[in-house]
């Protein structure tokens, strides 16, 4: 009897294998979807610049120049965002960065920012012609809509509160300046 349980031991080892990849996901097959879905905003890669503005806590409109480069990465499967607020003597103002991505599982896009010491996970969704996203704040929402037509980029960002009519207090207008192989270039080779 006892040669049987080595046996035994090793058909369940087999089985737990062959169950264990049965389960894995098609990785190849994710990252096809992902990157099909991410050409939804490759209208959006390249290097822009533009002027910009917002309202502040205390009510008054803060000018400033706005630039943003945006690229893909890992395949394509993802879209990398760093935007800069300039003041007029050229210091750094403002610094986000984000990642706009896809869940097949979901079908839906999100994007994962960072700016002013703040991380936020948000819905992103392509327009056709642009994107939307929004944060809620409470009974607060703050919405921003893009647009992107003849290397223009125009988003606003409104207040909306309810019974009250959207207060912008955000706005761009970027042109394309170039096209960058950022940030998928300069890659660390094997060697």
């Amino acid at each position: 009897m006892r040669p049987v349980l080595p046996l035994v031991i090793a058909l369940a080892l087999v089985a737990t294998v062959v169950a264990a990849n049965a389960q894995q996901p098609d990785t190849a097959a994710l990252i096809a979807a992902q990157t099909e879905a991410l050409k939804a905003f490759a209208m959006l890669d390249g290097a822009w610049r533009g002027p910009a503005s917002v309202i502040q806590p205390d009510g008054s409109r803060l000018a400033f120049i706005q630039t943003e480069r945006i690229g893909p990465l890992l395949g394509s499967s993802i879209r990398v965002i760093e935007g800069r607020g300039y003041d007029d003597a050229g210091a750094v103002r403002f610094n986000a960065f984000a990642i706009v991505s896809f869940d097949p599982a979901t079908r839906s896009y999100s994007l994962h920012s960072h700016a002013l010491g703040h991380v936020g996970d948000f819905a992103f969704v392509p327009t056709g012609d642009g994107y939307r996203w929004e944060i809620a704040l409470g009974p607060t929402t703050i919405r921003y809509v893009a647009t992107v037509k003849d290397d223009e980029l125009y988003e606003v960002g409104e207040r909306i509160v309810a019974g009250r009519e959207p207060l912008r207090i955000f706005e761009m207008r970027l042109k394309r300046v170039g096209n960058v192989d950022w940030p998928a270039a300069g890659a660390i080779g094997p060697k």
